[in-house]
């Protein structure tokens, strides 16, 4: 096990103000693998005192300079790609193949293109007789989860470092050795000090503080929706900026017409993907009665595949949660089809990969966010009954629409009520907005949507 030290302020690792300190556990085994630091509200106070101290420089170098050390920055991250997938299986669970090609690799291609629209954005644009200034909003304060740790720092930081801000991260205390790592790269990025901050701490201290913290000019979280409503609270109060991608349900809506196996098969890989630990993930597949059995057959097959493939969730208590669900599943008369609550193995926070059918859409797992390997297989009549069933939850993040032609497919899309939707298996863009209606979010992240939510807007007229 290995005693870490230090928070990252002001360029360099400096001792935290407190002695206690957070334990990180491999959930693969359930042992010890680590401690840091946990913060404080005064190491808090110092992170944002140097990023206000860094700020005037920092928003005042010119965007060409900023690209390049972001370019610095994903050159780094790339080198360090082993060490990154490594940490992150180690503290997160994921597989070894998933924490290089996802946990390391889409960071770096975030990274890449916050450096191409830091050199390319135009700043500054002519309206009739005003010149409009698009402007760094000043210290973000960022709050980050566990499921994909270094993709949400990297999501926050790059986009703010691209506009002028300056960052104050917290990352989840269950997932700090990476970003700890982040910070590292940071300072091999030549990125000045101050520019970006780091403190290790627990959500109801550390967050709290930050959150609280007047210096803050914007806060960005991502995680639980109860958190993020207590986030806005906090930002509403004090009238500040607040950008929050928060929780989701989405569904993978399969029309008459589709490709049944491939659309089977690709939703439960989507839902089984990082163990199920993520927000986007289509958790409840529709099908159209006439198809609806051969559908549950199809992933039941397909689940029992992923058994010894998935890796374990984050934490004991996340794994008690899971089960939790699909004990409540079971209870109101959802049919288990494949999985179950039992853990598969004696050691880790395993939870089988887990197919519901005859799910009714006011049923629990089919209304409430699991974040676990757990597909609810529900069925429609027609179109209508599928859009009112897609639609009929609080939120509206992600979701999927196969058909026997994109253009089916994409005027069913345009009816959901959700930020993103894949069309016939469209892959992943790290260029498009990603972000929710409803309580999914306020907001969106990635590309030149996500570099505008850093960015204040001034006139001025001649």
């Amino acid at each position: 096990m290995k005693a870490y030290d230090g928070m990252f302020i002001d360029g360099a690792w400096r001792p935290a103000a407190g002695p206690d300190v957070i334990e990180v556990v491999n959930p693969a085994d359930e042992q010890v693998i680590a401690t840091v630091p946990a913060g404080t509200a005064e190491d808090v106070d110092a992170a944002v005192r140097a990023a206000r101290a860094a700020l005037p420089a920092w928003a005042a170098t010119p965007p060409a300079e900023r690209a390049a050390r972001l370019a610095a920055l994903r050159d780094r991250l790339e080198a360090r790609r082993d060490e990154i997938a490594e940490t992150v299986t180690a503290e997160l669970g994921a597989p070894l193949k998933l924490s290089q090609t996802v946990h390391a690799g889409v960071p770096i291609a975030v990274a890449g293109s916050y450096a191409e629209l830091a050199a390319t954005y135009s700043f500054e644009e002519k309206a009739g007789n005003s010149t409009i200034l698009h402007e760094p909003v000043g210290v973000v304060g960022a709050i980050t989860p566990w499921n994909y740790p270094l993709h949400q720092i990297v999501a926050k930081a790059a986009p703010a470092l691209a506009a002028g801000c300056t960052v104050v991260v917290k990352p989840a205390e269950d997932t700090p050795l990476v970003a700890r790592l982040f910070a590292e790269t940071v300072q091999e990025a030549g990125i000045p000090a101050g520019v970006v901050n780091l403190v290790t701490g627990l959500g109801p201290v550390a967050g709290q503080a930050l959150a609280e913290h007047p210096g803050v000019d914007l806060l960005s979280f991502t995680g639980s929706t109860a958190v993020g409503r207590r986030i806005g609270a906090i930002a509403t109060g004090m009238v500040k900026k607040v950008a929050l991608e928060l929780g989701g349900k989405s569904a993978n809506v399969i029309l008459p017409s589709a490709d049944l196996a491939r659309a089977v098969n690709v939703g439960v890989a989507n839902v089984m993907s990082n163990s199920g630990q993520t927000c986007s993930a289509w958790t409840r597949m529709l099908v159209h009665r006439d198809h609806y059995d051969e559908a549950v057959e199809l992933a039941a097959a397909a689940a029992a595949k992923y058994g010894d493939r998935i890796g374990p969730l984050v934490s004991a208590a996340q794994q008690q949660r899971v089960r939790g669900y699909i004990e409540k599943g079971i209870a109101e008369g959802a049919r288990l089809v494949a999985g179950g609550p039992e853990s598969p193995r004696e050691k880790g926070y395993y939870v089988s990969p887990t197919v519901f059918a005859d799910v009714t859409p006011e049923m629990t797992i089919a209304q409430e966010e699991i974040f676990g390997p757990v597909l609810s297989v529900l069925r429609y009549d027609d179109e209508e009954e599928a859009l009112r069933i897609a639609n009929g939850t609080v939120y509206g993040l992600a979701g999927a629409v196969w058909a026997g032609s994109e253009e089916e497919a994409a005027a069913f899309a345009r009816r959901m009520e959700t930020g993103q939707v894949d069309i016939n298996g469209g892959r992943f863009n790290p260029l498009a907005p990603f972000g929710g209606y409803k309580q999914s979010g306020v907001g969106r992240e990635l590309g030149v949507h996500g570099l505008t939510e850093y960015l204040q807007t001034k006139s001025l007229q001649f």
